[in-house]
């Protein structure tokens, strides 16, 4: 009998189908996007090695999935691991430009046993040598795959098993744009076998303190990106708008430039949390005396867009400034 596992597609690129087979950078204008039944219809061979439910999800653009997404497919895998007998795992369908967002949300709230995995393409499946019909194959046996059980939500792409924490995607247009740069992958889904080699040592779902399922809003977390001649503008506009935490994503090792650096302490003294992160992407950032006089947090080696994530899921169970260190220290 073969595993059963459930398929939630939200949209992107794996979804999308462009005008011929050779429209791999334009093809958004086609408009034209299949909903979960329709990809896993076109691709059959996902029938040789599971059983795929398909779940129906209206389709977003990836920059415009957030918090009320979030919530929604946390509903979703709580509906299907209820109903469905005997499921093995979640496969969610996604645009690239923000999986990683999305993946790293779940895995800090997600309420499941079963392992779910985040998958995208490069290429629609309508162009020729796309990835995404090998790239749904390979998440739904990693979904399926024992042996992913425990390890957080994971991502799938171009053969390559990643932590929903550590990766990121580093290229626009190569087949090869997710990586963890510091650490690697988790594993890979070849063809004879779904193998790991390593596991993240970081607290992932369903074992976290955050929950989202009854929240209305994530309290507003800004980035403040640093560059030579900023001048705290953008820090102050964010206080203005009311930002409870606002992530510096400093020069490398990872600071604010002088000016921003000032208007970051205003923003504290105003109440806000600031946790420092770094533009470089990959490395810890280090709280050293300076900031522990100031009162600015680390991201340790969280990107910029995921310090901005675990701040607002922070801020939902606590605003104490101690907890918010340890919560960066423990995810």
């Amino acid at each position: 009998m073969k595993p059963k596992v459930a398929f939630i597609g939200t949209g992107g690129t794996i979804s999308s189908i462009g005008r011929h087979s050779l429209d791999i950078m334009d093809y958004v204008v086609n408009d034209v996007r299949l909903h979960a039944a329709e990809i896993v219809a076109r691709f059959p061979e996902l029938a040789e090695v599971a059983e795929v439910i398909p779940i129906r999800f209206r389709n977003v653009p990836s920059f415009d999935i957030y918090f009320p997404e979030w919530r929604e497919l946390a509903l979703l895998c709580d509906k299907a691991a209820a109903e469905i007998p005997d499921l093995a795992g979640i496969v969610i369908g996604h645009g690239t430009a923000s999986l990683e967002e999305t993946a790293w949300a779940l895995n800090l709230t997600l309420k499941v046993a079963v392992p779910v995995v985040v998958v995208g393409a490069q290429r629609p499946p309508s162009a020729l040598s796309s990835d995404a019909g090998m790239n749904l194959v390979n998440a739904v046996r990693t979904a399926a795959a024992p042996e992913s059980r425990g390890r957080g939500v994971l991502v799938l792409l171009n053969d390559e098993i990643q932590a929903a924490r550590d990766v990121t995607k580093t290229s626009t247009y190569r087949m090869q744009t997710f990586r963890t740069p510091d650490f690697g992958a988790l594993g890979h889904a070849d063809a004879d076998r779904v193998v790991y080699y390593r596991r993240t040592e970081r607290r992932t779902a369903p074992g976290t303190e955050f929950d989202i399922r009854a929240l209305d809003a994530l309290p507003r977390v800004d980035i403040a990106y640093a560059y030579t001649g900023s001048d705290g503008t953008a820090v102050r506009a964010f206080v203005a708008a009311g930002a409870r935490g606002i992530v510096s994503a400093g020069f490398a090792p990872g600071f604010p430039g002088t000016e921003d650096g000032a208007a970051l302490a205003e923003a504290i003294g105003r109440g806000v949390v600031v946790v420092q992160s770094t533009r470089a992407g990959s490395g810890r950032t280090f709280r050293g005396e300076r900031f522990r006089r100031n009162g600015i947090l680390i991201a340790d080696n969280l990107n910029p867009q995921k310090a901005r994530i675990l701040l607002a899921l922070a801020l939902t169970v606590t605003a104490d400034p101690a907890e918010i260190e340890r919560i960066f220290a423990t995810y």
